[in-house]
């Protein structure tokens, strides 16, 4: 298991105790070449950012690469943060792990009902 946070659940997965998830439907993953093509981005990049830990991939039985459907999505993310903050690919690991940190943690604060001041888009 990997010390990156974790990520928003499909409402369809559980979450036991440990943090393993199990999903309660099949989830539909995703071969590189789709999510290449969603995204935009060349199959040789999308690897690249595998590499990097950017996105999450799992080889399946053969060996190919298969993603979680919200791929294409956290590529537009990295995308969109390297575009706007200027940032080479291995640094933006860094911000995506502290945003999702951020996340999790303003997550906790409204379950204690600690603070509602925070922006929506949080």
């Amino acid at each position: 298991m990997s010390d990156r946070p974790a990520k928003a659940r499909p409402s369809h997965a559980r979450t036991t105790e440990v943090g393993v998830r199990y999903a309660i439907v099949p989830v539909p993953r995703l071969s590189l070449e789709t999510v290449a093509r969603r995204s935009g981005l060349h199959p040789d990049l999308v690897r690249r950012f595998v590499a990097l830990g950017l996105v999450d991939a799992v080889p399946d039985a053969s060996g190919r690469l298969v993603f979680d459907p919200t791929a294409p999505a956290a590529l537009a993310r990295v995308q969109r943060l390297r575009t706007g903050l200027c940032l080479n690919y291995a640094s933006l690991g860094l911000v995506l792990d502290l945003l999702d940190r951020i996340s999790l943690l303003e997550a906790a604060l409204r379950r204690a009902g600690m603070r509602s001041d925070l922006p929506p888009w949080t």
